[in-house]
């Protein structure tokens, strides 16, 4: 991605609040990394906010921890709990309402929702590709989901090269990181001095054609393909393979699913957290007085007793089956629906599983592989 075009500029690490004024002169409302309860979230910035500088996470299983960067890095992190899903796909949202009038007919009226032009600043490499699959899910031809829709073309997204991975990420064998490669406005390598910036679209063009800046030099551009390719190098998780459907289901009465589920509590973090993940219930919510009701949309889990029920009984009844089903779906199921796997490697639900399950480890366990952790 970072090739000496006309495209390809420095901005030196003075001139990163130009950036973000820039964007907010699009009219873009600016959403980006703020610590919150020990963690680095995606929260709306305000102008006189500035990005945390100097951070780094240390995750594990089970384990995020902020510490600090020595080279007092914006981006040294690799990434928190949450990605791009809830901008587009929201955790809670109303479809539509109905209201009964005096004649006792039923009108039904359809909840738009509000969509504010907004700009992520710190999108990874796993983010995009999980966008790329949510986009697979929500905006199919003729199926389009127009809540998702409205909220996804409002969207200017900024990525960043993920230079310091963590423990617990693997997107290099997956093949969606640790370098940006698609569907982003404008992304970033950030070295010492400052970032090596692309654009990816017409709006990131214009964007920095507002604040005249050099174009980078080759030693630059080549600076940022090495940090990849060392991020990338330096990843000590993987998965076994890139398509896993036909090892995956020859293997679904496996003693490992036992194994697991004998760690596993259920709760649902792992599919909370996973930014593929689109699982949801729909209930109406009537009015106390009965003349009007709306019906909502929340996110979902496959680990809840309820996502299986099924005519009077339940088709996965116990932890194992319900993992079972969670990571089947992610690996193998996949590849009918998308043509690939459901997972983008981002680690979190292995830094964000109570139990300190290992997503990796099981996999390996599965399929025979041999599992690669920290060194």
């Amino acid at each position: 991605m970072f090739n000496e075009t006309e495209h390809t500029v420095f901005l030196p690490h003075d001139r990163l609040a130009g950036l973000l004024a820039a964007i907010r002169a699009g009219g873009w409302q600016c959403v980006g990394p703020r610590v919150e309860q020990g963690a680095i979230v995606m929260a709306p910035l305000a102008e006189s906010e500035g990005l945390p500088r100097g951070l780094q996470a240390d995750q594990a299983p089970g384990q995020y921890r902020l510490g600090a960067d020595a080279k007092q890095r914006y981006f040294a992190w690799a990434n928190g709990p949450q990605a791009l899903k809830p901008l587009v796909f929201a955790p809670q949202e109303t479809l539509w309402r109905v209201a009964r009038g005096t004649d006792g007919a039923l009108t039904f009226e359809a909840a738009v929702p509000d969509a504010p032009k907004r700009a992520v600043i710190g999108v990874r490499a796993c983010d995009l590709a999980a966008l790329a699959l949510q986009d697979a899910h929500f905006l199919r031809k003729g199926w389009d989901d127009v809540h998702y829709a409205a909220r996804r073309a409002q969207l200017f997204l900024v990525a960043v090269q993920c230079a310091v991975p963590a423990a617990t990420c693997f997107c290099a064998s997956t093949g969606d990181g640790p370098t940006p490669g698609m569907g982003y406005d404008l992304a970033l390598a950030e070295l010492d001095a400052g970032f090596v910036v692309v654009a990816g679209s017409a709006a990131g063009r214009a964007v920095l054609q507002q604040l005249d800046l050099a174009a980078a030099t080759p030693a630059q551009i080549g600076a940022a393909r090495e940090q990849g390719d060392a991020a990338a190098a330096a990843q000590t998780r993987r998965l076994p393979g890139r398509d896993l459907r036909d090892t995956l289901m020859a293997r679904l009465k496996h003693p490992q699913w036992d194994a697991v589920a004998a760690r596993c509590l259920a709760c649902g973090s792992c599919t909370a957290v996973c930014p593929t993940c689109f699982c949801h219930a729909e209930h109406e919510a009537p009015a106390l007085d009965g003349a009007s009701s709306h019906h909502a949309r929340e996110w979902d889990s496959c680990f809840g007793e309820t996502h299986g029920h099924l005519h009077g009984f339940n088709v996965r009844p116990d932890i194992r089956t319900r993992y079972r089903q969670w990571l089947t779906h992610k690996l193998a199921g996949w590849h009918d629906q998308f043509g690939r796997s459901g997972c983008v490697g981002c680690g979190r639900c292995i830094a964000w599983c109570p139990a300190g399950i290992d997503f990796t480890a099981e996999v390996a366990a599965l399929t025979g592989a041999p599992d690669v952790k920290e060194a």
